[in-house]
């Protein structure tokens, strides 16, 4: 009994595994659509609050404005691959659009040994057009660190928590990453935008399941024939 119980919750793992993956590589194949088609204009704020994170989440946008000088946020990073060996964080700077509206802007990673270097952190001045993927709010889990808004750093990249804490209105619901763009080693922030990985292990998982609930149908078959040979013996 208890070897059927487990047998079938292995299965059952084994199969949700197979489903996960399905999920996973639709959403690998959408975000890779949207991530690499032509810019298209930012969402117009007057329909920032109904718009939901699976309608704009790696949108490949363009947005023209201005940055706000005097205020930006700091979200703790691990370095990005041939950026830095050091963590550091992603540089947030609020953008006014030029039709109305606030985005927050990820200008890119600078590493904690700089975070605190004014002329590295201030935002370019006029006018300029930003491309990028416009970014859902960052999930929290019960390991996310506690933001420290009064230091001007966060631990996921919430837009909401960040309007709030600099004070900023008509803010939108998402963040703008800006692409990738060459720079030298001594260019901060450094931007890491462009088509994100997404981690897909799912079929790994599923053969570990699968192989799980085989070996334990060998060893219950090993252990059955112990017990008839014993109870054969004279």
């Amino acid at each position: 009994m208890v070897t059927a119980l487990l047998f079938a919750l292995l299965v059952s793992l084994g199969f949700w595994q197979v489903r996960r993956l399905g999920e996973k590589e639709a959403l690998i194949a959408r975000v890779e659509q949207r991530a690499t088609q032509a810019p298209q204009p930012i969402p117009l704020p007057e329909g920032w609050r109904a718009l939901r994170p699976e309608d704009y989440d790696f949108m490949h946008v363009r947005a023209t404005g201005r940055f706000i000088d005097g205020g930006d946020a700091l979200i703790f990073a691990a370095p990005p691959e041939g950026a830095s060996r050091e963590p550091g964080y992603s540089l947030m700077t609020p953008f006014e659009l030029r039709g109305g509206g606030v985005v927050l802007v990820d200008r890119g990673f600078i590493p904690a040994s700089k975070a605190n270097d004014a002329a590295l952190r201030a935002p370019p001045s006029g006018e300029a057009t930003l491309v990028g993927l416009l970014r859902a709010p960052e999930r929290r889990n019960p390991f996310t660190p506690a933001d420290e808004p009064a230091k001007g750093v966060f631990f996921a990249r919430d837009p909401a928590a960040i309007a709030t804490a600099l004070g900023l209105a008509d803010a939108a619901p998402f963040a703008l990453v800006v692409d990738a763009a060459p720079a030298t080693a001594a260019d901060w922030p450094r931007p890491v935008g462009g088509v994100p990985t997404i981690a897909n292990n799912h079929f790994s998982y599923a053969v570990t399941w699968f192989g799980l609930s085989l070996a334990l149908l060998v060893i219950f078959a090993l252990y059955a024939r112990g017990v008839l040979a014993r109870a054969d013996a004279p």
